[in-house]
């Protein structure tokens, strides 16, 4: 951790340390406020319960937010919560990576609908594909929950639900319609109902961009001065009946398409790359008895992704069969057993020698509630081809001091397997001039990298005002380098890695009546254990050791006016520590309009100062930049 504080710093704890002395009188001074409705969550246990019932650091981001994303992509989004950072390759369009708790993009599980889409080739997400504007809401579990959902899970989680639930509700229908800077158009529309035992909800969209030159000068093996821009569709749909009380079954679908411009150098033209993302679920939940609920669960993800640049290709289809059963030991105690099959099929056109892998999984969970004292315990064992048995487990307790302040502590297991790249990649000679100039080939014999995660924790809430404050730290041994090569450039994928994550995250919120205003600092030291020789430092790659996030929002009347501001420090784009890409702030503006309660408008205005900045080594971020967006609802 630093030992020294900046003025950025001094600013942003001054706002924690005002909010908490103000918060006691707040009340007194501004009118009563509407009190929020508490947010269902179901990733943190894998069943629903309220957010405030929730054991550990847990955020949602519902609809409402979403819907002030204009041109943000969702990578951006989850950039502007506590304990986010991500990095962009040259647009929205291009490969994207989002760091949870300084974790690698492999090691944070993304799901879409309870289904895992993290890539079995390359281990993180297709972020680019996804389109904000087809969610309903982002549920992020912070912290290593391999005991949870297995593999992957050591940063955390991040659920992507594009349904609503299946409570009645009459049919309601929206659409919007948008435009901005680089060119950008976005429309979707969409509905969603619940009635005489059927729910359903169908969303689409589409958007398209000029866009900016995804690299600069710096990048001089693919730098080109062109505008790289894209094209993306997107559908999600959900089916459900109730045909019986306590019996329910449902179908959930999600596809979304981009084909993407990207930057391959001066005689690489065209360059551009297709990528399509797929989940599909099948469930039927039902009451067997009054304490016995069965859960079955099929599900379905598929990626596909064309380099037409390079002539590459791959696809990876998983599917999921699960059983859970939820008993409720007393009213405050459940218990949950699952049983879990994955079933991972591979294609690549560089026809790997493995192509298949197959996980069998089972885990219980337990919940109890007694008094001012709340317990969530799980183990999970996961037996994978190639692998045996990895045993994983977590542990929280919280304690209630009070009504408004809980105490808690957590400490959890996590693991993610290698890649089919990082272990099944056929040997490929490069030749320079016809002469050999070194290769790769995968490593069949490379170990699961491992986590162990401990936090503490302390939450005061009330209706106007949520302060929070967590520690935690992740040792991971049995990092993955994906390129170690010898004397001949002769490469391969080996673990040669230990890393200590630090860190500590500081959030405020306060109501006064028509504002609100919003606060998170986050300090954290995520250090390579162990640096290769000839490294001159130890710090994680392209993860920045402070970030400030300060956000104001006011409603007069139909106007509701915002303003974000975000500080990221300096961070270094390679292991050596050699490369560094500095510090930056942003500041937007956010302004909507309800012309009725059927039509509104939104204006987004991103980085207002039009800052120089990259996140990636190379590759250009957008400048100043507006997007206007007008919205029905019926």
């Amino acid at each position: 951790m630093p030992s020294t504080l900046n003025r950025q710093t001094l600013a942003v704890l001054s706002c924690f340390i005002s909010t908490a002395v103000i918060s006691t009188t707040a009340a007194a001074q501004a009118p009563a406020p509407i009190p929020k409705l508490d947010q269902i969550v179901v990733t943190a246990s894998r069943t629903a319960q309220l957010e405030k019932n929730v054991l550990g650091d847990v955020t949602v981001i519902d609809k409402k937010e979403l819907q002030k994303a204009g041109q943000n992509s969702v990578a951006e989004i989850l950039a502007k919560q506590p304990g986010m950072q991500f990095y962009s390759s040259g647009g929205p369009q291009t490969a994207t990576g989002v760091y949870l708790r300084g974790a690698n993009p492999s090691q944070t599980l993304v799901l879409v609908d309870g289904m895992r889409i993290n890539s079995s080739i390359q281990g993180g997400a297709n972020w680019n594909a996804i389109d904000p504007a087809t969610i309903e809401r982002i549920e992020i579990v912070r912290g290593a929950a391999s005991s949870l959902y297995g593999s992957d899970a050591i940063g955390g989680v991040v659920n992507i639900i594009t349904q609503k639930p299946g409570e009645d509700r009459p049919l309601s229908a929206w659409g919007n319609i948008g435009y901005g800077s680089y060119g950008t158009f976005k429309s979707s529309a969409g509905l969603s109902g619940a009635q005489d035992g059927w729910d359903y909800a169908l969303s689409s969209s589409m958007a398209d961009s000029s866009g900016f030159s995804a690299t600069n000068a710096a990048n001089t093996l693919s730098y080109h001065p062109d505008s790289d821009g894209y094209t993306q569709h997107s559908l999600s749909g959900s089916l459900g009946y109730r045909w019986k009380p306590g019996h329910h079954i449902g179908l959930t679908a999600y596809d979304s398409y981009m084909n993407a411009d990207e930057d391959g150098g001066r005689f690489a033209e065209p360059a551009y790359s297709l990528t399509r993302q797929q989940a599909y679920t099948a469930t039927s939940t039902d009451d067997i008895t009054g304490y016995w609920q069965s859960v079955l669960r099929f599900g379905l993800s598929k990626e596909a992704l064309e380099n037409r640049t390079w002539g590459s290709q791959y696809s990876s289809l998983q599917r999921s069969y699960t059983w859970q059963n939820n008993f409720k030991l007393a009213p405050n105690q459940h218990v949950s057993a699952i049983l879990e099959r994955l079933e991972e099929r591979a294609v690549h056109s560089g026809n790997y020698t493995v192509d298949r892998r197959d996980t069998n999984s089972a885990g219980l969970i337990y919940r109890g509630d007694f008094g001012a004292n709340h317990v969530q315990a799980n183990v999970r064992n996961d037996n994978i081809t190639g692998y045996g048995n990895q045993a994983t487990g977590g542990l929280a307790y919280d304690l209630d001091l009070n009504k408004q302040w809980t105490v808690g502590v957590s400490g959890n297991t996590g693991f993610r397997a290698p890649t089919f790249s990082d272990m099944y990649y056929p040997l490929e000679q490069y030749y320079y001039d016809g002469w050999p100039a070194g290769s790769f080939q995968g490593n069949p014999d490379l170990k699961p990298e491992k986590s162990r995660n401990i936090e503490a924790r302390l939450r005061y809430q009330t209706d106007t005002t949520r302060l929070g404050i967590v520690v935690y730290q992740n040792k991971i041994r049995n990092l993955i380098n994906g390129y170690v090569c010898d004397a001949n450039f002769d490469c391969t994928a080996e673990n040669t890695d230990r890393a200590t994550i630090r860190g500590l995250t500081l959030t405020a919120e306060q109501d006064y009546g028509n504002t609100t205003l919003r606060a998170s600092a986050d300090f954290m030291n995520p250090r390579n254990d162990n640096p290769r020789e000839g490294e001159s430092g130890s710090r994680l790659v392209r993860r920045a050791k402070q970030v400030y996030i300060l956000g104001a929002g006011h409603r007069i009347d139909a106007l509701t006016v915002g303003a974000e501001y975000q500080f990221t420090g300096k961070r270094y784009d390679d292991v050596a520590n050699t490369r560094l890409m500095g510090g930056y702030s942003l500041l937007n503006l956010t302004a909507a309009y309800d012309f009725s309660k059927n039509v509104g408008v939104q204006v987004r205005w991103n980085n207002l100062l039009d800052k120089d900045y990259t996140s990636a080594y190379g590759y250009n971020m957008p400048g100043s930049n507006v997007f206007v967006n007008f919205a029905f609802r019926m």
